[in-house]
């Protein structure tokens, strides 16, 4: 494929969003990657490896609830700054990009000494026993030494990608997980770290990305530079009010999982461990499925969003229709695999045979409507593509809040017991992200035509 232009306002659009998407799905890809490394690692030590994987399931809350803080500016930062490039307005985007990098940093801070202090108290609320706590607190405390440079490396990186550089955006994945890929085996077995060594693993090859993000961002080849710290403060609020839809939706998801934990311990009986850390396994298998589609809605992203800023208004319909059809293909084809052959797939992390045929169960009901999510994310990316801040928010909050986490309160007690936790996700696909694509056709892709025919300088929402 030839290269990607900076200017998306030329070109077949779903070539755009290939060109821009394929690169940005490799990156997510290793990204993946050096997670199940870090899983499969940790799920195969001699041992207590189903021990040690159920204590890194009780800290992927607090794990999400860090990277929702790189969404929170990064969504918002990243599509503000597109839409103005697309507008010509190249010194806002850069006062945007440089807003959000100063927030990244004063909020990193912040919760490395706050999540530091508390994580003894939050890893016992979040489901932690006397058994699974020493095995979370030996990885989750190491792990949030590296706040700030894990939120500079996914806060700042779709910068990177939105200025038509998805391959440099892709080399910072990569380098982070060739130097976690190298060093797992190392700390976690020559050095005999174990957990521990999964973390500060991780903590390293995080250091090395940011520091590539930041290398690239400060250098002439960019579009946008980085040129210190900034805080414009209007511009924050229009950061922060656009990118609350993506931090919704991982704080949210941080809520569902510590209710998931807690109902899975209190329903489970003495196989609790068991289905936590089934748990664990089925998002590791989610982060596998979701892979394909993400880097097409990144890419669909970015293109929406300078044309919508272009008033480009027949390509940013392209966009959305490119962007759900080929969504929807990937999510049936991932829906299969886990319906039909799911075992292969979860020896990749562990050899229990309990575990396995738990997961197995749990899987094939909680991805039941997998097919679904492709609407979620067509109509959410959307809504953030084109600055609808309230929409995104309201569907976010929709998903998991109003649904998912009731639901997996009331589905145990109504005769379903620990399975009524996975028909929870079920069911919340189903309604939820239906609603999400149906609001955002009639809101957006309906009156596309309109918006066609506005004034050349009509202001965007």
């Amino acid at each position: 494929m030839a290269p990607v232009s900076g200017d998306f306002s030329r070109g077949r659009v779903s070539l755009i969003i290939l060109r821009l998407g394929l690169p940005m799905m490799l990156a997510e890809f290793v990204h993946v990657l050096y997670n199940i490394v870090d899983r499969m690692y940790i799920g195969h030590m001699a041992e207590g490896g189903t021990l040690a994987l159920t204590g890194l399931g009780i800290c992927f809350p607090l794990i999400t609830l860090i990277g929702a803080f790189a969404n929170l500016y990064s969504t918002g930062g990243a599509t503000l700054a597109t839409i103005a490039r697309g507008a010509k307005e190249d010194e806002k985007a850069e006062r945007i990009m440089g807003t959000s990098f100063s927030m990244l940093l004063l909020t990193g801070a912040v919760l490395t000494v706050l999540l530091y202090l508390t994580a003894p108290v939050t890893l016992r609320w979040l489901g932690g026993d006397d058994e699974t706590t020493p095995a979370a607190m030996g990885y989750f405390r190491i792990y949030v030494l590296g706040t700030i440079p894990v939120l500079i490396s996914l806060g700042m990186n779709p910068f990177i990608s939105a200025q038509g550089f998805p391959k440099i955006g892709m080399m910072t994945v990569i380098i982070g997980a060739a130097l976690n890929i190298a060093l797992d085996p190392l700390l976690i077995y020559t050095l005999n770290m174990g957990i521990r060594g999964a973390a500060l693993a991780t903590v390293i090859a995080q250091t090395a990305s940011a520091l590539w993000v930041l290398f690239f961002l400060r250098s002439r080849k960019a579009a946008l530079r980085l040129t210190g710290l900034h805080l414009d403060r209007s511009e924050l609020k229009r950061i922060v009010r656009l990118g609350i839809t993506g931090f919704t939706f991982k704080v949210t998801n941080s809520i569902t999982q510590a209710i998931v934990n807690i109902m899975l311990k209190a329903w489970g009986g003495t196989l609790s461990t068991v289905y936590v850390g089934a748990m664990s396994l089925i998002n590791s298998l989610r982060e596998i499925m979701s892979l394909p589609n993400s880097g097409i809605v990144m890419g669909g992203q970015s293109v929406m969003s300078y044309n919508y800023g272009a008033k480009q208004y027949s390509r940013v319909s392209s966009g959305i229709r490119f962007t759900f059809l080929s969504g929807l293909a990937i999510n049936i084809i991932m829906w299969a695999l886990v319906m039909f052959i799911p075992e292969p797939l979860i020896r990749i992390f562990t050899s229990d045979e309990q575990l396995i045929s738990t997961t197995i169960v749990c899987a094939r009901i909680f991805f039941g409507a997998f097919p679904f999510m492709a609407l979620q994310q067509a109509g959410q990316s959307t809504f953030v593509a084109l600055n609808y801040p309230r929409y995104a928010l309201f569907f976010s909050l929709l998903r998991k809040i109003v649904l998912v986490a009731p639901l997996t309160l009331l589905l145990p007690n109504i005769g379903l017991g620990v399975y009524g936790v996975f028909w929870a996700e079920l069911a919340s696909q189903v309604t939820g992200a239906t609603a999400c694509f149906m609001t955002m056709y009639h809101v957006i892709w309906k009156n596309m035509k309109i918006k066609e025919s506005l004034p050349a300088g009509e202001e965007y929402q």
